[in-house]
């Protein structure tokens, strides 16, 4: 086996409408500017592609890319990321991901794969240390997730495939890894409008090693460590998976029941981690390499299957009034393999549920009831009936038929599984998130509601811990390591660790900048330093965070996007929840010019030339 020393830099770009390939090699400058995975990719995506794209069109380009952690055995590390213009938003969209195609793709050599055009016909692409080859996939069209892996992939193979949802168009279809996914945005369509049915790299070709194995090994060791001493990676995530979140949410009056119109529900605690992993015999189901080890699967029915996540388990689940653990592990069956977004069809059937109480659709669906939700789901996947229009997402439902200000969504992407009614630093961070309604933009609901530490029904210091974590989120996304090391390795530091809490506290409320300036984010620092033998300080890697962010702003905003699109369903700023004796909504006006004005942005939402000149951003014609 050969060896690749830090990173190959190495970036195979295929082009579907010509079916020929080349290879890009990435500079050491971009390299340091834009780290790898998500950075790298959006940089890539930016000099390739119009802005004005249709994002079904042979224009539209999207980039897989590993990051430098993939194939070292860093903590947490088996992800890979995707970008590309959103056929459910119009905008651009990000992806990070687990399963086997991003080890595969790295130990082929290859940094990156970028793919435009469009093919005429069904393809299957196979790559491997050579590059690609491309084989007649209409045989293949219309085989599920699951069954498309099982038949394509051999050996040390790995499938990155789509399923009939992603054939059909459907603009929230997924994309799947083993049974991992690039979830949000609807990837699956615009592999589906390419008519690339797969991707299958073969790797194994290349062993990665850290240019400084020493201060590696060293790295390695902290992050781990700090991983397993943190209460929340190492027995919360570990032993209940994302699910760990329900019964707090449902506490704190932050858990989406029927649309968003309650935060709670007696009956909850039926879809916990805790109730799961006592009645569904629980076991292991993780990425490769992993060390938090969140994905379970359960028996279901007497069956073997994933356990839904969080998100899935709500908008699946409690979002449509419904406590039932075998049915939620039933509709995520169905939306896995037939590759559709679980948040998107479930923010969508919530929408038409109310709709139909309001006689604005004609629908058997009802909050509470199971009765129809399998056949909507596959309906969408199919593109038929009401189905059809479900694909398209609530923005466009509502957009048809009324009913605007109970559509669940922001910037067209449906929520995810928190009320920021009770929250309102996450109402902020899903307002200006790049890619619309995304909770994993900045998880400033760890602050407020699990850890205590901002007053969460304030406005005070959101805008700064919002934008923060942005940034540093962006930096996760870029080296690609799992979100969820965040909590150890920004917590178990001595000075975060020893620090009493509400000293903490009063720092990150009332010294918002200094609490920030004080964060220690090392541990990521370390790994990339370590691997690829650059050197940047924490500084300088959190300014790479603010420029990846900064650039995909700037794309969305020659899409159209400003300060018209960062806001929040009515529902959350003008109706309280059901129950909430204070009638609390979300004071959204006040941090958004906060955030605009600590950003770089103008009063409408643009970034201003002199942030886009500081950053290296070139503008574009």
């Amino acid at each position: 086996m050969k060896e690749i020393s830090g990173t190959s830099n190495r970036v195979l770009e295929v082009d579907l409408t010509t079916r020929s390939f080349s290879v890009y090699t990435v500079s050491k400058e971009e390299r340091r500017q834009w780290l790898g995975a998500k950075g790298l990719g959006l940089k890539l995506v930016y000099d390739r592609m119009p802005l004005n794209a249709d994002p079904f069109g042979p224009e539209n380009i999207i980039a897989l890319m590993p990051g430098v952690l993939m194939g070292t055995g860093a903590p947490c590390s088996g992800r890979f990321h995707a970008v590309t213009r959103s056929p459910l938003t119009g905008i651009m969209t990000s992806s990070s991901c687990g399963g086997p195609f991003g080890m595969q793709l790295k130990t082929a050599g290859w940094d990156g794969l970028i793919l435009k055009g469009a093919s005429p016909t069904p393809v299957i692409l196979r790559l491997d240390e050579e590059g690609v080859v491309f084989e007649d996939g209409q045989s293949f069209w219309g085989l599920d997730t699951q069954e498309s892996q099982k038949v394509l992939a051999k050996g040390k193979e790995a499938a990155l495939v789509i399923g009939p949802a992603g054939e059909n168009l459907v603009a929230f279809a997924n994309v799947a890894s083993g049974h991992r996914f690039l979830g949000r945005g609807g990837m699956g369509a615009v592999l589906g409008a390419k008519k690339v049915k797969a991707i299958v790299a073969k790797g194994g070709a290349y062993k990665m090693i850290p240019k400084n194995a020493k201060a590696f090994e060293r790295a390695k060791k902290r992050g781990n460590a700090y991983i397993q001493r943190n209460e929340t990676s190492s027995v919360g995530l570990r032993n209940y998976g994302t699910n760990m979140n329900l019964n707090p949410n449902n506490e704190a009056n932050i858990l989406p029941v029927e649309n968003f119109r309650a935060g709670r529900h007696d009956r909850a605690f039926e879809m916990s981690g805790e109730m799961t992993k006592d009645l569904h015999d629980t076991r292991f189901h993780t990425c490769k390499p992993c060390t938090i080890l969140c994905g379970h699967s359960g028996t279901y029915g007497g069956k073997r299957m994933p356990v839904p996540e969080f998100e899935t388990t709500v908008l699946l689940g409690t979002n449509l009034g419904i406590f039932d653990r075998e049915m939620n592990a039933e509709w995520n069956r169905i939306c896995s393999d037939l590759g559709m977004d679980t948040i998107s069809a479930g923010g969508t059937l919530a929408w038409v549920m109310e709709a139909s109480e309001r006689g604005l659709v004609d629908s058997p669906l009802r909050f509470g009831s199971p009765e129809g939700v399998s056949e909507a789901l596959i309906s969408m996947a199919k593109n038929e009936g009401l189905g059809a229009e479900m694909a398209k997402g609530c923005r466009y439902l509502a957009s048809r038929y009324g009913g605007e200000d109970f559509a669940m969504q922001v910037k067209g992407l449906e929520m995810a599984a928190y009320d920021p009614r009770g929250s309102t630093g996450q109402g902020l961070a899903y307002a200006v998130a790049n890619r619309g309604a995304c909770h994993l933009s900045a998880y400033l609901v760890a602050l407020e509601v699990y850890f205590g530490l901002l007053d969460r029904h304030s406005t005070q210091a959101k805008a700064e811990f919002v934008i923060f974590f942005e940034n540093l989120t962006c930096v996760i996304n870029a080296l690609q390591s799992c979100q969820f090391t965040m909590f150890a390795y920004t917590l178990e530091p001595p000075l975060s660790k020893y620090t009493p809490d509400f000293m903490l506290a009063i720092l990150m409320r009332f010294v918002p900048k200094l609490a920030i300036a004080l964060m220690d984010f090392s541990a990521y620092t370390h790994l990339w330093t370590s691997i690829t033998g650059e050197k940047l300080s924490s500084s300088d890697i959190l300014k790479s965070g603010e420029r990846i962010h900064v650039l995909e702003r700037y794309m969305n905003t020659r899409m159209g996007i400003s300060r018209k699109d960062d806001t929040l369903p009515d529902r959350l700023l003008k109706e309280s929840r059901r129950g909430d004796k204070k009638e609390r909504t979300v004071p959204l006006k006040k941090m958004l010019d906060r955030y605009y004005a600590l950003r770089g942005y103008d009063g409408s939402g643009i970034p201003k030339a002199g942030l886009l000149d500081r950053l290296g951003i070139g503008i574009r014609p």
